[in-house]
């Protein structure tokens, strides 16, 4: 091993440490990784932003807002709630569920995908008295699946297409991934439709017409003067609620904040937490005369008589402006007018008053006010509705244009009229243009830390490929799979992606490992197609973790899941497909050639 090739292994180890190590966001692990890359000079200093000039960074944020106003569009969620009403066992709804967001995804970001789908699952969720546990996790999945199909579908399909443009020339076509993924994604839905059972069929917010729904939901009060518990104890409060609330905490004088015991006396004026189900948070605060104080005290109080006052449910996305903020720092009754009810976050009891509160992704929110502008904040605030959306208005002629210019675009790049990166940079300023998405949103949707990793993690692993190191890996893996058959050494590749990918983050599995499947498939003497769509395969099949992918963690509070039910599904469910995924690619992509 040579210096140079030491330096770029202790950056790759140093990243993935991090990455695992979870306390730094991914693009900023990126852009350390580049920084100690030029630092120790394996990436000169002139090509250390080459990355941001590759047509990759185009192409992921160009079909971002392809998918986006695609979702916007509403004309899936219309059709499905048309369909909804000739659905009347669980199991259909779970096959209708899946299965449409699994074609989505093919053509559509995953997570927008799932997003769109995920207020029509909780309706039909409590139309047929089904646990929403078992939708959310296997439309998640289903999501995953999806993106395996075509080549804008997932990321990884998008990185190793260009990596084989660097190896031989011409990158994967746009349908090039489709006869795989659309079989695994197909056998993925079928085994969903009766695997779902494996998982628990916990409470989760089937309830949408009521403020508090989530099993767990944390809310503060203000005992008033008037209230009859004054004077009373604590066990007198929780036996108001049949036993169904606790009182974690109470802060008096504004700052003290206490572990009450039953026997403690309730005093006017103070601030209680309490922590139960919805309905007994209901009846308690309605008998006991209690006030709400929401998550900022009233300085912006909304005007409850408003004709469309009322609440809504949400939950809290990985890229909101939300994550690692209280309602304090946000001001949230000052700028968005208004009130945070309440808080639900799975597996953890909140004991904070809710003003300060750190949200995280997955957290469940009670928000209360204009229920008109609700959408609106809610967009802003990027945290998705647990409740049916209304299409907007004004939109509907143009309801049907993001579907045709995205179907225009796959169009004349399947038939290599344009490149890849023009014809979706063209779809996304003609749908900019006819405002099937305004400027400002087009901005929001983009996942700039995604582009962000993309670009920094590029010169990254050009340097493992000039130092020679993706070589030496190659070299150390071809010596263990000399006793395989090519099927086995292909296994190798696809489970080693899958296992790096929950712990690293997709794109940048993909960015690593593609060039190290692409050495291993030239020293052994095969092709590296098959070897490179193993990578993206594996690195797009996350199914192991609530944290490894966002569609995972998006439903990870309202399914009401813990982090140990993800193996129940997810485990057979990567199994599977592994046993399938290895013929399928040698069929399709021969070792030799």
């Amino acid at each position: 091993m040579t210096l140079q090739q030491g330096l770029a292994f202790a950056v790759v180890i140093g990243m993935m440490g991090l990455f695992v190590w979870g306390r730094l966001r991914y693009d900023l692990v990126a852009m350390l990784s580049l920084f100690a890359a030029v630092v120790v000079g394996i990436v000169p200093a002139e090509e250390a932003f080459s990355g941001f000039s590759d047509d990759i960074v185009i192409i992921v944020a160009s079909a971002l807002l392809v998918s986006a106003a695609v979702a916007r569009s509403g004309i899936v969620e219309l059709a499905l709630q048309r369909v909804g009403s000739y659905l009347t066992s669980e199991r259909a709804v779970l096959i209708v569920l899946v299965g449409a967001v699994t074609l989505l995804s093919a053509f559509v970001k995953n997570i927008g995908a799932l997003a769109m789908l995920m207020p029509v699952a909780f309706q039909l969720a409590k139309r047929t008295n089904t646990s929403p546990s078992y939708l959310l996790m296997p439309m998640a999945f289903g999501s995953l699946l999806g993106g395996t199909m075509t080549l804008i579908g997932t990321s990884p399909n998008i990185i190793v297409s260009r990596m084989r443009e660097e190896l031989v020339g011409a990158p994967f076509e746009m349908f090039d991934f489709t006869p795989v993924g659309a079989s695994i994604a197909a056998l993925g839905v079928l085994f969903l439709a009766f695997g779902y059972k494996l998982l628990p069929a916990r409470k989760g917010a089937a309830a949408l017409d009521v403020a508090f729904n989530i099993k767990g939901y944390t809310t503060e009060v203000l005992l008033p003067e008037d209230s009859p518990l004054v004077g009373q104890k604590v066990a007198d409060l929780e036996r108001l609620a049949e036993g169904e609330v606790e009182v974690p905490t109470i802060i008096r004088e504004r700052f003290r904040r206490y572990t009450p015991s039953p026997s403690w006396t309730l005093h006017a004026g103070d601030m209680l937490l309490l922590e139960g189900e919805p309905a007994a948070l209901e009846r308690v605060v309605a008998l006991g005369k209690l006030r709400l104080v929401g998550g900022e005290d009233a300085a912006a109080e909304p005007d409850t008589s408003a004709e469309n006052f009322g609440v809504m449910e949400a939950v809290v996305t990985g890229d909101s402006p939300l994550v690692d903020h209280t309602p304090t720092q946000l001001h949230l009754a000052e700028r968005f007018q208004v009130a945070l009810l309440a808080v639900s976050r799975r597996g953890e009891r909140l004991t904070h008053r809710l003003r300060s509160v750190r949200f995280r992704p997955g957290d469940v929110i009670v928000l209360q006010g204009d229920l008109t502008q609700m959408p609106e904040v809610l967009g802003e605030l990027r945290a998705l509705p647990l409740a049916a959306r209304d299409i907007r208005l004004g939109r509907d002629r143009r309801r049907y244009v993001p579907i045709l210019v995205l179907a225009a675009a796959m169009l004349l790049v399947a038939l290599q009229i344009v490149p890849v990166a023009f014809g979706f940079f063209a779809a996304a300023l003609i749908l900019i243009l006819v405002r099937s998405l305004s400027l400002r949103e087009a901005y929001d949707v983009i996942e700039w830390p995604l582009l962000i990793l993309i670009g920094a993690l590029i010169p990254v692993s050009e340097a493992m490929q000039t130092t020679g190191a993706t070589d030496l890996i190659a070299a150390w893996l071809s010596g263990a799979a000399t006793v395989l058959p090519p099927s086995g050494a292909l296994a190798l590749i696809l489970v080693a992606a899958m296992a790096v990918t929950p712990f690293l983050n997709n794109a940048a599995t993909v960015l690593v490992m593609a060039p190290i499947a692409a050495t291993f498939a030239v020293d052994l003497g095969y092709n590296a197609d098959p070897f490179l769509i193993a990578v993206a395969l594996g690195a797009a099949c996350d199914f192991l973790t609530p944290i490894g992918h966002q569609c995972n963690t998006l439903v990870l509070g309202p399914g009401g899941y813990r982090f140990g039910d993800y193996w129940r599904l997810g485990l057979p469910l990567s199994i599977l497909v592994l046993i399938v995924g290895v013929p399928l690619i040698a069929l399709v992509f021969p070792f030799s050639g």
